[in-house]
């Protein structure tokens, strides 16, 4: 069963640790001139901290006989708890030395589907490979997350929108275009490798991804005025699940460029360069201060920055 510790008790006997410290070196040396050499202290001081603990502890802890200083039994069964206490204070304020093999984790990522296909997805090998121990749980793009990242529910979140450095830390990912798929023969598909033109664009029904609880489509701000032209026929969340809905329509599906591909290639899909007037956008992880010094964290960081290469591989 775990100890449990009063803290009210220790509180209400405080000990300078500087006299636990000359303690563990009088009982080691059983004198009180080497001990104030190796302190750097003169000799009245230590003799006065040796006072003062036989005072605290009750024992007079060193007496003297005949080959010089003895310990008493009390000093002897403090001997070894100090000796432990000298290597683990000895290495506690030491930075902590960290070994991706032996990490033991489960790091909490918030993503979209998007995000698992473009940043997550392309690591798990190299993570699997380096880290066994380390798991990454996929969590629900939400307007929450921010909150989340601050409490420490969240570790990262992968984003697409410009991050607020004041709010966190952040790590550009990569800068992304945007594409259009639609089924192999469509009349858009015999444009060539040109960027579709507007008006074009705007004669064909649309499959429209909405992002997080407060429904953001990217085509929808990029169009501005001219979105009211866009006959959406279909409004869904997820990536993942937009190409299903094309079929053998008409319908022209514009998402990022990587997803885009990925589809085109699963569904036997065309993918065309989407109108200049829909921008790209820029991919980051973002991470709370909490987290800013934490070596494993930082690892994950320069794994899902390097798409899947291990921070030794970029040299």
């Amino acid at each position: 069963m775990r100890a449990i510790i009063n803290y009210r008790e220790l509180a209400i006997k405080p000990l300078d640790l500087n006299l636990l410290l000359t303690l563990a070196i009088l009982i080691q040396t059983r004198s009180v001139s080497q001990t104030a050499q190796r302190l750097h202290v003169s000799q009245p001081t230590t003799s006065r901290a040796l006072h003062r603990l036989r005072q605290i502890l009750g024992d007079p802890l060193l007496v003297r006989s005949a080959g010089g200083m003895a310990l008493t039994q009390r000093s002897v069964e403090l001997l070894k708890p100090l000796e432990e206490w000298l290597a683990l204070t000895s290495t506690v304020l030491e930075p902590a030395t960290f070994e991706p093999a032996t990490l033991s984790r489960t790091f909490h990522v918030a993503a979209t589907d998007y995000g698992v296909l473009s940043v997550i997805s392309p690591v798990l090998t190299t993570v699997s490979r380096i880290a066994p121990g380390c798991r990454l749980e996929v969590e629900p793009y939400s307007d929450s997350m921010f909150t989340k990242l601050v409490s420490g529910e969240t570790d990262l979140v992968i984003y697409g929108f410009k991050p607020d450095l004041s709010a966190s830390h952040a790590r550009h990912l990569f800068s992304e275009t945007q594409s259009l798929i639609v089924r192999r023969g469509h009349p858009l598909a015999s444009g060539g490798s040109a960027p579709v033109p507007l008006d074009s664009y705007l004669a064909w029904p649309h499959i429209a991804i909405r992002i997080g609880a407060s429904d953001y489509d990217h085509v929808e701000t990029c169009l501005g005025e001219r979105s009211a032209e866009r006959r959406v026929v279909t409004r869904i969340p997820y990536f993942y699940a937009a190409p299903d809905l094309i079929g053998e329509s008409d319908a022209v599906l514009t998402m990022p460029t990587r997803a885009a591909t990925r589809f085109a290639q699963l569904h036997g899909f065309a993918r065309l360069p989407a109108p200049v007037e829909i921008e790209g956008f820029d991919y980051w992880v973002l991470w709370h201060e909490r987290i800013a010094r934490d070596p494993a964290a930082l690892w994950l960081i320069d794994i899902l920055a390097g798409g899947g290469k291990a921070p030794s591989d970029h040299a």
